[in-house]
């Protein structure tokens, strides 16, 4: 991803933009003309928009790989490098034909190979109009599961990429999310952002969509935000008709099985009578649910058009038969078409549109086919995603702190594009979902790890310039199972703990250790308590002591902790301090200054916590349940899948009564560890100055000899009073409220009354009875929801037996380490406790600290060697000279070009969302001297995407109920460095002309 001019594009035919530029005069919207070339309609006519697409799933059944040069077509038959050869070619043949392409990660890869000839081909197909890009991330990324950082960062890489191949006349004006299954508040606020003028996309609820058709509501205006002022997130939204694919019997591809058009009258195959007076009543029939007179039909399906030909032959003769209808009285009008152009009628039809304010969780094609499964399927898979996305940013911001020394040899040559780029593939709607099959899901996970290899190189280039001094760098990927050879075995080492927050923080490292005692000094020298604890209750030959102790690190920057191992005459820890517990009348508790936790002493479970500062007691219990999968009954079919989440019952089967417990309390920390079964444990944690109690899990390999599936779940219980709401949020911002068995926009009949109100949960979940509040934070998307007052539940792991018959073709039945065992995963929920004033402050601000955790980097003690000669090493560095307000998240640092950063800055408050700390003002900070690496010299503030000067962005305006109007555009603010100012929710994305210090250029 780089900066690029905006003068027009390479190639560019001159005259296509001197005719772009004379359509588009007066008109005030787009260079390139780009809705003034759009093909002529008939206004007192119906027009019937035939959309020719293709949906290339970027890795499904088939590695990413593997659908681009069409190979294993034992699996799938789909090769997107025909296909677009194909399409261009068939283009090129008549000018009347139109087509979109939607995933850059596969045109990105095409345009590489093609010839300079053909390049030129294309640049001017897009100059023209008749090859649009909609939506233009490097995919189409899911909804439910990903984190918002993460959407915006595959966005930006796509629209760039065709920024800086097509100029203005590559972007796209429309987003286009045809398959994801259902649709967040959130995504559609991110792409009103992005400058978006329409979104359209293909699944939502059977019964809401039956609802809409009635009513006449496919299409309205989304209000997206609560706290963002309109129409900053507003976005018009269209359903489309058929999903995404042609209606019946004019589906013509190779895949396809519809009678070809035979319109010679002689033939005894002739049909086009019959299919042009089908296609007349289809149209009349669709119309009737859609308000103007204009609709569209969808022309492709997934990976279509490998032969371009086949459709488009059969499309010219459609177009030519049925519009010569017109002669005999029809007021039919067929025409190639896009998404935008479609838009562009429905704007100029200058209608008041309805408007929507929640979103389109859970999806459900059938009574029983709720798609709420895939909010948890493959949980190592998604938390590899989760810590891939901390450790991007990690990547991207040293890469502008250190300058040109983070590129430093050949293997730092390629910077964090490498990551950049197989997290965007991360985003697919089949990748960070779950939905893939197992050799897609374990390529997923191989390109992170090629994208880490590479980063990991660039961290220790920046670390080394950052602080002087050139270390032999370690890094442990597998600290989540206590495995790290170098501090394992090393008398000496240095624990680097870098903070990717601009905000100050402490944290306290944990490290495997042997089985001896240490000694821990801080960046100034100073004596560091810490102490070794037992992580399990034997000493097997699995056993891992682990090394912990507190550690701080100053906002985007670093700290060197020095570890020494002491002799081993030297006590480790104290016996009594780390015993069995149990089962007897003593209660069990941990406590710290703000915090105690009470364990039923008859069941060892969870019993009640106490916030100390704020005088709160609730008896609330925790454990494990599992749901047994649906394998289909009397009612129907349906199983539990990938995709689809179904149980047999509604009530859950409880792992355990009671728990075999461990009771740990040091100085430095108190846990008491849970044993639930041979397949499921806990440990709950309190560390000193902690405000939330710290739940580790670990699950699997969940059991499957029974021939039963298992949905596993960790269940909160307590005596709030709730009337049957509870809260998630949204991609990781704005909240929204749940209600069990309701939607807020039309009336559900209820039929599956667990994964009916299932909802995807991306970092909390939380219930309240308007005093008192219970939230649960996540490490990683997860599904959730409150099945009774008072409760709050999370699936955290799925072992199914039988494919849910949506097209993945096998269960989802993860292997782990050995094969035929399962899959065993570990993570964390964090529970704080608090009243509703104090709430909203803890959990978003806690929040952020989990998802951009401190990264830590290891190496061994005494093998460095000095960065430059002379210069003494750092053991502190920090990228920002003050920390930012609290309010004020730095969502982006990144570099754009050989002088440029890309800076975004965020308020992580909705409006009017905290009462107590009053952090949801606005809030103004001074950039210019802000950064302590480099010195910014100009700043030019963009869309969200950072494909478009925001000076220079405009978008259609939409009349909306009740107000009548449209919304007047806001005026992008005069932008002064020294003042830049952030609304509650928003925001603001900068580019910005930067001088790095001399240091950072060595």
């Amino acid at each position: 991803m780089a900066g690029g001019g905006w003068a027009r594009a390479p190639g560019c035919p001159l005259r296509m933009l001197l005719l772009a530029a004379a359509l588009g005069a007066g008109a005030g919207h787009g260079r390139c003309g780009y809705y003034e070339l759009c093909p002529a309609t008939q206004p007192s006519m119906l027009n019937v928009h035939l959309l020719p697409h293709t949906h290339d799933d970027v890795g499904w059944l088939k590695t990413v790989d593997q659908y681009y040069y069409g190979v294993r077509d034992g699996i799938q038959h789909a090769g997107v490098q025909y296909i677009l050869d194909s399409v261009v070619s068939a283009l090129l043949a008549n000018e009347s034909r139109r087509f979109i392409y939607v995933e850059i990660a596969f045109f990105s890869y095409w345009w590489k190979q093609q010839t300079a000839q053909r390049q030129q081909e294309v640049r001017q197909l897009v100059c023209q109009g008749r090859l649009q890009f909609a939506n233009g991330g490097w995919v189409m990324n899911d909804e439910a599961t990903t984190y918002y950082a993460a959407s915006i960062d595959q966005m930006t890489l796509g629209l760039n990429f065709l920024k800086d191949t097509f100029g203005d006349c590559g972007r796209p004006r429309v987003a286009w999310h045809i398959d994801p299954f259902g649709h967040s508040r959130e995504q559609a606020s991110l792409f009103a952002q992005m400058g978006f003028d329409g979104y359209f996309f293909g699944r939502l609820d059977y019964q809401d969509k039956k609802r809409r058709k009635i009513q006449k509501e496919m299409e309205q205006v989304w209000r997206a935000s609560a706290s963002l002022q309109p129409p900053q997130a507003d976005l018009f939204t269209g359903v489309l008709p058929n999903g995404y694919n042609p209606p019946p019997d004019l589906c013509w591809d190779t895949l396809c099985f519809d009678f070809p058009l035979v319109d010679d009258p002689e033939s005894p195959e002739y049909n086009a009578k019959a299919l042009v007076n089908y296609f007349l009543n289809i149209s009349v029939l669709q119309a009737q649910n859609y308000r103007t007179n204009h609709i569209v039909m969808t022309m492709g399906s997934d990976f279509h058009y490998e032969n371009a030909n086949i459709w488009f032959k059969n499309m010219d003769k459609l177009i030519q038969m049925v519009n010569a209808q017109q002669s005999k009285g029809s007021q039919i009008n067929v025409l190639y078409s896009t998404p935008a152009c479609y838009l562009w009628e429905l704007n100029k039809a200058n209608l008041t549109w309805s408007v929507k304010q929640d979103d389109f969780f859970p999806y459900a094609d059938g009574p029983h086919q709720f798609w709420t499964g895939y909010f948890t399927s493959r949980p190592a898979l998604k938390r590899y995603e989760r810590l891939s996305h901390k450790f991007l940013q990690v990547c991207n911001q040293l890469e502008v702190l250190a300058g040109p020394a983070a590129l430093a040899g050949p293997y730092g040559q390629g910077g964090s594009a490498r990551l950049r780029q197989a997290m965007a593939v991360a985003q697919h709607h089949d990748a960070v979902t779950g939905t893939s099959k197992q050799h897609v899901a374990n390529d997923y996970a191989r390109q992170l790890a090629a994208g880490w290899e590479r980063c990991q190189v660039l961290v220790s280039n920046a670390l080394a310039s950052l602080g002087g001094s050139k270390e032999d760098f370690v890094f442990c990927n597998l600290l989540n199972i206590s495995v790290c050879p170098l501090t394992q075995t090393a008398s000496q080492f240095q624990a680097v703990l870098y903070n990717p927050l601009a905000w100050s923080i402490t944290w306290t490292v944990r490290l495997p250790v042997s089985d001896w005692a240490y000694h821990v000094r801080s960046p100034s020298g100073q004596t560091v308590p810490s102490e070794v604890i037992d992580v399990s209750a034997e000493r097997s030959k699995n056993f891992h002591p682990e090394l912990i102790f507190p550690a701080s690190a100053p906002p985007l920057g670093f700290s060197i902790y020095s570890v020494t191992r002491l002799p081993s005459k030297t006590p480790r820890f104290r016996d009594c301090c780390a015993v069995p517990v149990a089962q007897s009348s003593h209660t069990l508790v941990i406590q710290n200054e703000h915090l105690r936790v009470t364990f039923n002493p008859n069941t060892g479970l969870l019993q009640e916590i106490e916030n100390l500062d704020q005088g709160l007691r609730l008896p609330v219990s925790q454990t494990f349940y599992w749901y047994n999968a649906s394998t289909g009954d009397f009612t129907h079919p349906q199983a539990s899948g990938a995709y689809i989440f179904r149980p047999d019952k509604t009530k859950p089967f409880l792992l355990s009564h009671w728990v075999k417990t461990r009771l740990v309390k040091k100085a430095l920390v108190q846990e008491v560890h849970q044993n639930f079964s041979a397949w499921c444990s806990q440990v709950v944690r309190l560390y000193p100055g902690q405000r939330h109690v710290e739940l580790e899990w670990t699950v699997g390999p969940v059991p499957v000899g029974d021939g039963w599936g298992k949905e596993i779940i960790s269940r909160f219980d307590s005596q709030l009073k709730t009337n049957g709401r509870f809260y998630t949020d949204s991609n990781g911002r704005e909240i929204l409220e749940r209600r069990r068995d309701y939607r807020p926009t039309w009336d559900l009949n209820q039929t599956e009354p667990v994964a009916g109100n299932y909802y995807p949960v991306s970092s909390r979940l939380y219930i309240t009875d308007g005093q008192v509040q219970l939230t649960v934070l996540t490490d990683r998307s997860q599904g959730g929801s409150s099945l009774s007052d008072g409760s709050l539940e999370l699936m955290v792991h799925r072992r199914l037996l039988l494919d849910d018959n949506r097209g993945v073709g096998e269960a989802l039945l993860e292997p782990g380490d050995e094969p035929g065992v399962g899959l065993v995963v570990r993570g964390r929920h964090l529970v704080l406790l608090d009243t509703v004033e104090a709430a909203a402050a803890r959990h978003r601000l806690q929040a952020q600290r989990e998802a951009l955790a401190p990264q830590l980097v290891l190496a061994p003690a005494g093998k460095g060697t000095p960065y430059s000669p002379g210069s003494p090493a750092l053991t502190q560095f920090s990228g920002l000279r003050r920390e930012l307000p609290p309010a004020v998240h730095l969502l982006t640092l990144a570099r754009w070009g050989p002088s440029t950063v890309l800076l975004r800055l965020e308020h992580i408050f909705e409006r009017g969302e905290d009462r107590m700390f009053n952090l949801s003002q606005p809030v103004t900070l001074d950039l210019q001297d802000l950064f302590s690496a480099f010195t910014i010299s100009h700043l030019e503030e963009t869309t969200l995407s950072a494909d478009q000067p925001l000076s220079k962005a405009t978008r259609l305006q939409w009349r909306t109920s009740p107000g009548g109007g449209p919304a007047p555009p806001q005026p992008a603010p005069a932008l002064d460095p020294s003042a830049i100012t952030l609304q509650p929710m928003e925001i603001r994305t900068f580019l910005a002309s930067v001088t790095w210090s001399k240091e950072r250029e060595r």
